[in-house]
């Protein structure tokens, strides 16, 4: 390949005693976009993470703009240009915006800080992405999606060749999404050569010169993108064909479990009425920013409820706090599922059981055995894969985690259950299990389950019934087999 940036050979990697990569090659041009699809523990991260040097190979060369290595440290890769963008923010939520675009970096006059510098510049790269947010701003209290950006402008302030982007996507909405775009285009013209992962097929074609599939540590398919159909891919990542999509059942329950009316809390969303049976799947749709995930977060009591009333199974309900509405049998699972959802350095069982320690417990001891059983009840019930009861949660694939963090709601025995965003960076097997496991717990246990998603797919494939939301207010109904993508989107527009 002329103008080649990047050459991976033969890269093997071990982690004790078991092989993960089993002799992949991946090569990198100039001004070329390169998709890496599999599924979740196929190995995509570990590669790129050898790639960007947090990880040494077990062997294989590393050839980067001309220079051979047989390993690289992460300051070795920085310094030859190669920069990450990880799925899950790596960003200081205490900190302004411009001290995060230029984390690390800060300008300086002698040894006091160039503030002043700092904020122009930061504006000037915001702009360069065409995204309205203030410098000064903390970023901890900015969307997920905005948060995103900031990792995207901090690797624009870097001298970048190779740009690695670990699902940048996930938490985007459309209109961020094509902004990226068309900031991607931008570098490609520049000469930057970006490594693209991400779940998402129908973006291949849009950003992508060529597609590689990894399944199970080896490569198994790589192929034009223009030439590369969604059947093709998805059966180079399963091993085999996927089962079409089939519409869930409708709900066919009764007795109301949620009923909201008249809701509004400040400008994110206003005079919010709608009801949820029990067994019933509700999707909240809508791009991000336009309320969905904000109404889950008020009636778990994450957010201040401003006017408007919420009746749980016929009574009043007041949202105290979220300890509060866990101990009232109301589960919630926030999109960030690393920093707010799970304690990373805990086990998948501790995880798991977490809000199941009171009756495993006694005497403020939790019985170890109980939580084990626990692990293993679900692990079996939801196919979670993982090396047993004891790893560590953060050492599992996305899929499998948020597996856990289900379980810990269904093992808690919760009535209601708020999901946002959950399916994100999740794998297209998983994200079927997922939807299976939420479906088959809803209908049995006759929980309710309200989602928000800007995710057309998957109120497809997930919901009974959708609300389609825009700038905080409900604009569409869809009910059973009238839910369909190309509604959704035009109701969301």
């Amino acid at each position: 390949m002329s103008n080649e940036l990047v050459s991976l050979q033969d890269i093997r990697k071990s982690f004790s005693g078991v092989e993960v990569l089993h002799g992949v090659d991946l090569t990198l041009g100039a001004g070329e976009v390169l998709a890496l699809l599999g599924e979740n523990g196929a190995g995509k991260s570990t590669l790129v993470k050898i790639l960007a040097g947090d990880i040494e190979p077990t062997s294989g060369s590393i050839d980067i703009r001309g220079t051979k290595l047989a390993k690289l440290d992460v300051y070795q890769a920085r310094q030859l240009g190669v920069r990450m963008i990880f799925q899950e923010l790596n960003d200081a939520p205490a900190l302004t915006v411009a001290e995060n675009i230029f984390l690390g970096q800060w300008p300086h006059s002698g040894p006091f800080v160039s503030w002043n510098e700092m904020a122009e510049k930061a504006k000037e790269v915001l702009e360069r992405l065409e995204v309205d947010i203030p410098v000064d701003a903390i970023a901890g209290q900015l969307r997920v999606g905005e948060r995103q950006l900031l990792e995207i402008a901090r690797a624009l302030t870097q001298d970048t060749k190779v740009l690695v982007l670990d699902e940048p996507t996930a938490a985007l909405s459309n209109v961020e999404v094509e902004r990226l775009f068309s900031v991607m285009d931008q570098l490609r013209e520049e000469g930057v050569g970006m490594i693209y992962i991400t779940h998402r097929l129908d973006e291949v074609a849009r950003v992508a010169d060529r597609v590689q599939v990894l399944r199970d540590g080896s490569s198994v398919l790589t192929v034009d993108a223009k030439k590369a159909s969604r059947e093709d891919l998805v059966a180079a990542m399963l091993g085999h064909a996927s089962a079409k999509n089939i519409r869930p059942e409708l709900a066919q329950t009764s007795e109301t479990a949620v009923k909201v009316s008249g809701l509004t809390s400040f400008a994110e969303f206003q005079n919010i009425s709608f009801s949820v049976n029990r067994g019933e799947v509700l999707a909240l749709f809508g791009k991000i920013g336009s309320g969905t995930s904000e109404i889950c977060e008020a009636l778990f009591g994450l957010r201040s409820i401003t006017a408007g009333s919420v009746e749980i199974f016929g009574k009043e309900y007041k949202t105290k706090s979220p300890a509060h509405s866990a101990d009232q049998g109301i589960g919630y699972l926030p999109a960030d599922r690393q920093r707010l959802g799970s304690f990373p350095v805990r086990s998948v069982a501790e995880n798991l059981a977490v809000r199941s320690w009171k009756r495993m417990g006694k005497f403020g001891f939790v019985n170890r055995l109980l939580e084990h059983q626990a692990f293993n009840r679900w692990a079996e019930a939801l196919r979670i894969v993982s090396r047993g009861s004891t790893q560590t949660i953060s050492t599992l694939s996305g899929g499998n985690q948020q597996k856990v963090l289900l379980a810990r709601w269904f093992e808690a025995g919760v009535e209601i259950l708020l999901l946002v965003e959950p399916t994100r960076g999740v794998d297209v097997g998983a994200r079927r299990d997922i939807y299976e496991i939420i479906r088959k717990q809803a209908k049995e246990s006759g929980m309710a389950v309200i989602v928000a998603t800007s995710d057309y797919e998957e109120v497809v494939l997930l919901a009974d019934r959708a609300l389609v939301m825009s700038r905080g207010e409900i604009v569409s109904e869809l009910i059973g087999n009238s839910v369909e993508a190309s509604k959704l989107i035009a109701a969301a527009s």
